[in-house]
């Protein structure tokens, strides 16, 4: 028989004590009156013979008693809220010692890198996925930002989900190119909340300041990425982040979110307050299979064009890309108190290296033109096919503080997918490289390990026509 058994069956007979509640202050207080004679007979009449006679019978009166009036006076079971004892199984274990989430990172620099890119909004929604950690912020539903800390980024991630209270939401948890909705279980349940990313961000910043040496990318005034990474230096080993880690723990649906770091055997613990979602959270819709423009290259080179265009204080940033004629991309800045400026990619003209009238060099040319389909050279990736209403070439406007918000993830990405659809949602995705020793955004070193590609998107909504003229008002 079980204990769950044996505890049921006791149930069905409950004990019953020899005297009744209702008679139990009577005995005990008649054996402390007695204890209370018999004590004061013994004190008049101390001998061998009076311990037999009144010693003995007051102490047993006096410890019966006590216990009756104890039992009298100090319980009392309550009628009108019955106690329900519920036998302890080893679920109940399981679910009070088991968090949701718990996740090990050895470098909060790179949490911090990737959360910051997206720091332009107080309060980021969180959803926590088998493969890493979804961070989305947004702002007036004109402007997405969407942050994935993918599991290759800690040491050690533990994910128990939790059971659905109705049936689960489908996640996106990793936005590039190659996802495929079609695997995704609809059965799963994802946990789903919002926290204050201000806060976050803040905490991690209590130690991740301190990894800003191993990050050439942070402070960079040109956005000229280095090729190779700097040589190793006393203050720039892998062996002083040894004693540093950062965990992430998710207790149970509604508890807060626990970070603590530790550094040197010095501990600290920071609680975020979690919030249900509003439900009406719905990611800036950008169609897949309706994509006009597709545009990849060194986000250094996006960083340096927006940062000439914001010296001139635009309010409006016009996109203009064609694939038959130039300019083939271009990035123009309108609306600001100084005139229009622009920035245009074009094609460097290599055709007879200094040996004019080349004849190999002039049929490379006519061979290109006739292919017209030419790309800048900065880009790695140039596709534009706008549909026949755009004419050759495609224009889209948007607002240029808004653009300006992803400016920390364009100072340390490696590269940017700038891609557009028919109902012009811009969607600017930027890859982040970080090296297994620390450093991020440079290639690793000969013989080490590959780095871990993560991936923040940016997502913006165009400006109306009567939205545009406001702007230059």
């Amino acid at each position: 028989m079980s204990l769950n058994e044996v505890w049921q069956a006791a149930s069905a007979s409950p004990y019953t004590p020899p005297v009744s509640k209702d008679s139990q202050f009577f005995v005990g207080f008649s054996l402390l009156l007695a204890a209370f004679i018999l004590t004061g007979l013994f004190g008049l009449n101390r001998s061998f013979l009076s311990i037999a006679s009144f010693g003995v019978p007051a102490s047993l009166a006096f410890g019966f008693g006590a216990v009756f009036m104890i039992c009298a006076v100090g319980v009392y079971p309550s009628t009108l809220y019955p106690v329900v004892l519920k036998p302890i199984t080893f679920q109940t274990i399981m679910a009070d010692t088991e968090p949701i989430f718990t996740a090990v990172s050895s470098n909060a620099h790179h949490l911090y890198t990737l959360l910051q890119c997206i720091g332009f909004a107080p309060r980021a929604t969180v959803q926590i996925t088998p493969d890493g950690i979804r961070f989305s912020a947004e702002e007036m539903r004109v402007i997405q930002g969407l942050a994935f800390l993918d599991k290759a980024l800690f040491t050690s991630y533990t994910f128990n989900p939790p059971a659905a209270p109705n049936q689960g939401t489908k996640t996106d948890a990793n936005d590039d190119d190659d996802d495929d909705d079609s695997t995704s279980d609809p059965s799963t349940y994802y946990p789903c909340f919002v926290v204050s990313l201000s806060a976050l961000l803040e905490t991690l910043k209590i130690f991740a300041t301190n990894d800003s040496s191993t990050n050439p990318n942070t402070g960079r005034a040109s956005s000229v990425q280095p090729t190779h990474p700097s040589g190793p230096g006393a203050f720039s080993a892998p062996s002083l982040l040894l004693d540093r880690s950062c965990t992430i723990r998710y207790t149970s649906e509604g508890s807060p979110l626990s970070i603590t770091l530790s550094e040197t055997g010095v501990k600290t613990t920071c609680e975020l307050t979690t919030y249900e979602t509003e439900g009406s959270e719905v990611d800036i819709p950008l169609q897949r299979d309706a994509i006009i423009m597709k545009i990849i290259m060194r986000s250094a080179w996006l960083h340096n064009a927006v940062s000439e265009l914001a010296a001139t204080s635009p309010s409006v940033l016009k996109i203009s890309a064609s694939a038959t004629r130039e300019p083939f991309f271009a990035l123009s800045g309108t609306g600001g108190s100084f005139s229009e400026s622009s920035v245009e990619f074009s094609v460097e003209s290599g055709g007879a290296n200094g040996q004019g009238g080349d004849a190999r060099g002039s049929i490379d040319e006519g061979s290109r033109a006739k292919k017209a389909k030419l790309a800048p050279t900065v880009t790695e990736t140039f596709l534009v096919s706008p549909p026949s209403s755009m004419g050759s070439r495609l224009k889209q406007n948007y607002k240029f503080a808004l653009i300006q918000k992803a400016a920390r993830a364009m100072a340390v990405a490696n590269k940017v997918s700038i891609r557009g659809d028919r109902q012009g949602v811009l969607s600017l995705q930027f890859m982040i490289e970080f090296d297994a020793n620390g450093a991020g955004g440079v290639r690793p070193l000969k013989g080490g390990p590959p780095p871990v590609v993560t991936f923040v998107d940016f997502r913006f909504v165009p400006l109306l026509d009567d939205e545009e003229g406001d702007e230059l008002e």
